[in-house]
């Protein structure tokens, strides 16, 4: 009798947890869509009051696309698409996206062509890079933001932001962990990178930061390995 109980008591939660993660999978799709009008609005944006909008809308749209990588992580199922893909074709993916803001910014972007190809899945490493671009925005008030490549296909991102504090880095990959950074900087959720160590797990690949207060900060994503 108890142990019927305890089965229907485990069904009936998984039942409510699936039922939670199709309600907040809809909800994101659907706010796509007034999202996805405002981009429209703003896309011959002209003033820097019209880009700084445009720029807020950006975030906006991260937010959500992290709820929705967030939700796909917590399902049983996946749709990863494992294959060989030009690593290029996906870093230029991301630094299209964010164009527009290091333009804005004034920051340099020191990027040429890796030539390799990868293993992976093209969606979710993007995910990733454009996590980590982003927080390389975020955090760099001056200077640069680079793009190499470094044996054996590790992927290395640098910027010169004002760096992650050495009592923080053992944390960062920790969900909700913002440390000193996350609590001067109220828009940070501490989701991103837990995200991105998730990601990075399931498909096999590494991934490490590196950083010194008030001289920047070193991610490294290894992309030479993957599960088939």
């Amino acid at each position: 009798m108890l142990c019927t109980k305890l089965a229907q008591s485990e069904t009936d939660r998984r039942r409510g947890q699936e039922e939670n993660t199709d309600y907040f999978t809809m909800w994101v799709h659907q706010i796509k869509t007034p999202i996805a009008a405002m981009r429209l609005l703003l896309q011959d944006a002209d003033t820097d009051e019209q880009r700084a909008l445009l720029e807020q809308l950006q975030s906006v749209e991260q937010y959500v696309e992290m709820v929705l990588g967030y939700l796909r992580l917590e399902s049983p199922s996946s749709d990863y698409v494992i294959r060989n893909y030009l690593l290029d074709d996906i870093v230029r993916q991301a630094v299209r996206k964010y164009a527009s803001q290091f333009i804005r910014r004034k920051l340099r972007l020191e990027y040429t062509p890796l030539n390799v190809s990868v293993i992976t899945d093209e969606k979710w490493l993007l995910f990733v890079i454009e996590q980590v671009l982003s927080n390389a925005l975020k955090y760099t008030r001056s200077g640069s933001v680079s793009i190499t490549l470094e044996a054996p296909k590790t992927l290395c991102i640098r910027d010169t932001g004002i760096g992650i504090a050495p009592e923080d880095l053992p944390r960062i990959f920790e969900k909700g962990y913002t440390g000193c950074n996350g609590r001067a900087d109220k828009r940070s959720t501490g989701i991103g990178l837990y995200l991105c160590r998730q990601i990075m797990e399931k498909l096999s690949h590494t991934i490490r930061i590196e950083s010194e207060m008030g001289v920047g900060t070193k991610v490294y994503l290894g992309l030479d390995t993957v599960s088939l």
